[in-house]
């Protein structure tokens, strides 16, 4: 059990990362803090992946523009929106020269690309992050880039689902509210997931849709909004959260958090930090499987989901 739920987590690096992959931990995120020069990150990418007992995903927020990690390296690329308005072509080069710099680093997980459609012009968190405020045009961007991290043999990772785009808030400060109906959901804000539904990941944002839940509850523990993704659009790949320490679902409490997400279908939960508050959470929810056979169920199908992945792309 332990084993299997240390595979369910993807933690920042941290004082007590060495005894979480000893455990079976199932991938480590890397941030601009981690990486001081090439030769530094690719050793420090070579010391995880001795210390781990099960092959980790090693995983990045790399999307361009203002989200991405290596700026210690490397000038900024453009950003997704500025990347594209400068055509297909400019788009596909510049993926190519990210993913080839991942991959010579040893990654093998990006959170990219973001298929949220910026629809509010005074929207803090997403803004230049979206290719477009046009479901078709990110549509396309989203389709460019993860088929050029495919060929480069790294995982594309889809979010913020169900859409981040209409938010007026930042999910990093608060949990932001989407007042729209469904119908115009899934015109706009979903179609591009829809369109992409054969992706390997999706990341769910701590967001909270009243066409979904009448609950004030962010989408990344919400059934409702898991469920739709699994039984409506058919989606049979794994469901991260995003960062479990912001404030968007922070209310919910570590252990309950936790729970409430893999309850609701969630496959793994991401953690900036691996530090004593994040594994006492792990350890924790540990002892509240071994009480909850709905639990227990819900790892075993999520530990099927990430072994099947890493099992095909040979890790």
């Amino acid at each position: 059990m332990e084993k299997l739920i240390y595979q369910m987590f993807i933690l920042g690096t941290g004082k007590r990362l060495d005894e979480a992959l000893a455990n079976g931990l199932g991938g480590v995120i890397f941030f601009t803090r981690d990486i001081k020069s090439k030769q530094q990150f690719k050793e420090l990418i070579a010391d995880i992946k001795e210390k781990s007992v099960i092959h980790p995903f090693l995983a990045i927020d790399q999307e361009g523009g203002r989200v991405e990690r290596t700026e210690n390296i490397h000038p900024r690329y453009l950003s997704p929106r500025a990347a594209y308005n400068k055509g297909e072509e400019f788009l596909k080069n510049q993926t190519k020269n990210i993913a080839e710099e991942l991959r010579e680093y040893g990654i093998n997980l990006n959170f990219a690309p973001c298929a949220d459609v910026n629809t509010n012009p005074n929207n803090p968190i997403i803004g230049e992050r979206a290719f477009s405020d046009n479901p078709d045009d990110v549509s396309c961007g989203v389709k460019i880039v993860s088929r050029i991290y495919r060929d480069f043999g790294i995982i594309p990772c889809l979010k913020h689902f169900p859409g981040h785009g209409d938010a007026d808030k930042d999910s990093h400060l608060t949990l932001p509210v989407i007042d729209l109906s469904m119908d115009e959901m899934q015109r706009i804000h979903i179609k591009p997931f829809l369109e992409n539904i054969d992706t390997e990941m999706i990341m769910v944002a701590h967001l909270y849709c009243s066409c979904f839940d009448k609950e004030r509850i962010p989408a990344s523990l919400s059934k409702n909004v898991i469920g739709y993704l699994r039984n409506h659009l058919k989606f049979k790949g794994i469901v991260i959260t995003d960062d479990m320490v912001m404030q968007g679902v922070q209310e919910f409490g570590g252990v309950e958090a936790c729970k409430r997400a893999i309850l609701a279908g969630a496959d793994i939960l991401l953690f900036r930090d691996a530090d004593d508050k994040t594994i006492e959470i792990i350890e924790n929810l540990k002892s509240e499987a071994e009480k909850s056979e709905d639990l227990k169920t819900r790892i075993l199908e999520s530990n099927e989901r990430i072994k099947e992945l890493k099992k095909h792309l040979k890790m």
